[in-house]
């Protein structure tokens, strides 16, 4: 039985990891600067699009129904069963767009899973489903396996600079505070299990904010054992600052840096600086 796993862009899967395991496919979602369409990752970075933030018109849409059909049908010709992996549907309609597509193909076994989540949390989600699949378990216990550790063991949790990019996209979620800027006060965000953004504490000016994730994290996981990926925008020094400071007060058996892909950047802005982590 040949399984294959789609999911999108968001996932902030490394483009090396993805040539290797060549059943995952990866649906690059839009990003629209003053009317061109670029498909993230694939014809624009990180960089241009923070470039172009505060002086252009850029917003991010989702691949029509027809594109993803084409997406999955190609999928589907070497493959006995495929499985969905997407960005929460709280944030997105990628979601929803798979499932219409599901609905109407055929010859295939398709198992969809809203992730509830995005970033590295759907992209550990992946390779978690990937490393189940390799050892011979069924989607059924692969997903079962999967929710547990969104649900259980699994945290989201980021600083920005600024909510502005939040809420022009649309993606403010449950975060609240119109004036949180001009008092220079930080949310610190997490997705909770319904997957939308909820602001888990504040603090005032950026360190103190990092200081909160660090607290986050220690009083969430104490001594297990996790994995982990540090995200950041446009300061790769601030993210390895934050790599090192929870290697000393976690037990980080697996830890790297992860610059946010850039249909995600559009809606955090530059300044953003998070943790994806979960319990292994």
């Amino acid at each position: 039985m040949k399984t294959a796993i789609l999911t999108d862009s968001t996932c902030n899967l490394s483009k090396e990891y993805l040539k290797e395991n060549k059943h995952i496919f990866v649906l690059p979602l839009n990003i629209n600067i003053d009317g061109i369409t670029y498909l993230d990752q694939v014809e624009i970075t990180s960089t241009e699009v923070y470039d172009k933030l505060d002086n252009h018109k850029v917003t991010t849409s989702l691949s029509s129904v027809g594109i993803v059909q084409e997406f999955v049908e190609k999928v589907k010709r070497d493959y006995d069963e495929i499985l969905i992996i997407n960005i929460s549907s709280g944030l997105s309609g990628t979601h929803n767009v798979f499932r219409i597509v599901a609905e109407d193909t055929k010859d295939v076994r398709l198992v969809l899973f809203d992730s509830k989540t995005l970033a590295m949390g759907l992209g550990f989600l992946v390779m978690e489903a990937s490393n189940l699949i390799k050892e011979g378990h069924d989607l059924d216990e692969v997903v079962r396996r999967i929710e547990d550790i969104r649900f259980n063991k699994m945290i989201t949790i980021f600083s920005i600079d600024t909510l502005k990019y939040l809420r022009e996209g649309g993606r403010i979620g449950k975060v609240e505070g119109t004036i949180a800027d001009i008092l220079r006060i930080k949310p610190v965000i997490s997705v909770n299990d319904d997957g939308v953004y909820f602001t888990r504490a504040k603090a005032r000016g950026n360190n103190k904010a990092i200081s909160k994730i660090i607290d986050v994290l220690k009083e969430k996981y104490q001594d297990k054992k996790v994995k982990l990926s540090i995200h950041y925008g446009n300061n790769l020094e601030k993210a390895e600052n934050l790599l090192k400071r929870l290697k000393e007060v976690i037990n980080v058996v697996d830890g790297f840096i992860s610059k946010v892909t850039p249909v995600l950047g559009v809606h955090t802005g530059p300044g953003i600086i998070g943790v994806v982590a979960y319990e292994v």
